[in-house]
């Protein structure tokens, strides 16, 4: 079958992990779909278009190919909520952030289905994922994971008011250095978009399973408001925006390499 993500290695620390930018379909998926479902609202949209700057730092790429809808590679395998109290979209949704039924009326994913697409398509994912932080540990000794996302600026069903533009997450600063954290959000004060640390998202199932600082893995989440590089209504990516944007990213991501080499070598 297809190939269910890209992946390009690069020859630093870093790896950036790009899970919810994909939109295929598993086979046979869509015609059982709404019209909502099959519109995707809820893609990462152009995340890996925005990231493409990454070569220029060598940096390790994985994206997957396969929507949210089929599985949701951020989530854990046992279907756990990540949130208390929150709305959980699950491993494999049958709604849309706003609500809607990603099914028509009869169809679902049921228990054995998701079980098949956790192996098909959530399993190689995490497999590359696990195998190339390994490789990365072992010649430098340490592995930089930066989980890339996006979200619409305001979902009223799982939060209030308007998202800030920066959203980092560490798992309550479990996942990576506090140093290293320290110099990555300085970056992102000093910039001219709003930002959090560890307020609605600390992270998900990604950066809390493989952040591990103290086995040589430093991991962490940046969720973007999707109207810091495109037009939210229209889906357009915006490329002025997105290169005003990049200037930011691109200095946040070497802050994160350079105070990991810099700890590392004392």
């Amino acid at each position: 079958m297809t190939a269910t993500f890209f992946f390009e290695q690069g020859n630093t620390p870093l790896l950036i992990s790009i899970p919810h930018d994909g939109r295929d379909l598993a086979p046979g998926l869509e015609e059982r779909m709404s019209d909502a479902g099959r519109s995707l609202p809820d893609t990462d949209w152009h995340v890996r278009r925005l990231y493409s700057f990454a070569r220029g730092l060598d940096a390790s790429v994985l994206a997957a190919r396969f929507s949210r809808y089929v599985v949701d590679l951020n989530r854990p395998p046992s279907d756990a909520a990540l949130y208390d109290g929150q709305l959980s979209t699950g491993l494999c949704p049958s709604l849309t952030f706003a609500g809607a039924n990603i099914y028509v009326p009869g169809e679902s994913c049921g228990v054995s289905e998701r079980r098949e697409r956790t192996a098909t398509y959530w399993q190689p994912y995490h497999d590359m994922l696990a195998t190339t932080l390994t490789r990365i540990r072992r010649r430098f000794g340490y592995a930089l994971l930066w989980d890339a996302h996006s979200i619409r600026s305001e979902v009223p069903t799982l939060f209030r008011g308007v998202l800030p533009a920066m959203s980092i997450g560490t798992n309550d600063g479990a996942s990576c250095d506090p140093h290293w954290l320290h110099a990555v959000l300085h970056v992102a004060r000093e910039s001219d978009y709003s930002v959090v640390l560890n307020d609605r998202f600390k992270g998900g199932y990604i950066t809390r399973h493989y952040g591990n600082p103290g086995d040589g893995v430093h991991a962490i989440q940046l969720e973007l408001a999707q109207r810091s590089y495109m037009d939210e209504q229209t889906l357009r990516y915006d490329e002025d925006a997105a290169a005003r944007l990049r200037v930011v990213l691109r200095a946040m991501l070497n802050a994160f390499l350079h105070s990991a080499d810099l700890s590392f070598a004392q």
